[in-house]
């Protein structure tokens, strides 16, 4: 009797023993899903964000400006605000753009039109392409510039797959016959006669579009500053 009733006893425990590897193996499945939901996710998340990276890139890289031919430096005698002293400097530059890929067009809208032969004038519009300038004397957050078109261009100002944007980055504006360092809080220009650029010196200019990467120009001035000089 007692024999039957250990039999009994152990057939039990044989299949508690079942029942729970059962439990264990359910739960080793479950936590192996959610695991692999886990990792599948992360690895999805993962993907989307290189794809806009990627897409942030090419968009960014679009909307990019570069430089084609040579950079156009002009030199004059400029005069102090009193027309009393004269100083070889650099007044201006021209620089060609075109779009860097494809794709997407580039706002020129230039603020200020004039500057060679007679004093800047403002075109009242508002230009969201930003030229900054510096050299070892200063820094002008906002310098003025005005725009002109080589070969290909549909009338607006909007730079575009095969348009080529003369840009004129000046740092004198025209007066009295003569290029003037004054001080003028309306136009972002050299306004000290004293941190008019040297020969030697380096001087940067850096374009920034409404998007994209910013474009820098960065050159040194030759010994002798001509009318009219290739900075390249």
């Amino acid at each position: 009797m007692l024999k039957r009733i250990k039999r009994l006893l152990q057939r039990d425990e044989r299949g508690i023993t079942g029942l729970e590897t059962a439990i264990i193996l359910i739960a080793f499945v479950v936590v192996a899903s959610v695991f692999a939901y886990t990792v599948l996710s992360a690895g999805i998340f993962s993907s989307q964000k290189g794809q806009e990276a990627i897409y942030e890139g090419l968009e960014e890289t679009r909307a990019s400006m570069a430089v084609r031919g040579s950079v156009i430096g002009y030199g004059c005698n400029a005069t102090d605000s009193n027309n009393s002293t004269n100083k070889s400097t650099l007044w201006k530059i021209a620089v060609t753009l075109t779009n860097t890929l494809d794709g997407q067009a580039i706002d020129l809208t230039p603020a200020w039109s004039g500057g060679a032969t007679s004093a800047l004038a403002a075109t009242g519009n508002t230009n969201v392409c930003i030229v900054a300038y510096a050299d070892q004397n200063q820094y002008i957050g906002d310098v003025a510039w005005t725009l002109s078109w080589a070969g290909k261009n549909d009338g607006d100002n909007l730079l575009e797959s095969e348009e080529k944007a003369v840009m004129y980055i000046h740092l004198l504006n025209y007066q009295n016959a003569t290029h003037c360092a004054i001080g003028n809080n309306d136009v972002g220009l050299i306004n000290s006669f004293a941190n008019c650029p040297d020969a030697y010196d380096t001087v940067t200019f850096e374009i920034r579009p409404e998007t994209g990467a910013a474009l820098i120009i960065e050159r040194t001035l030759p010994a002798r500053l001509d009318d009219i000089m290739d900075l390249n």
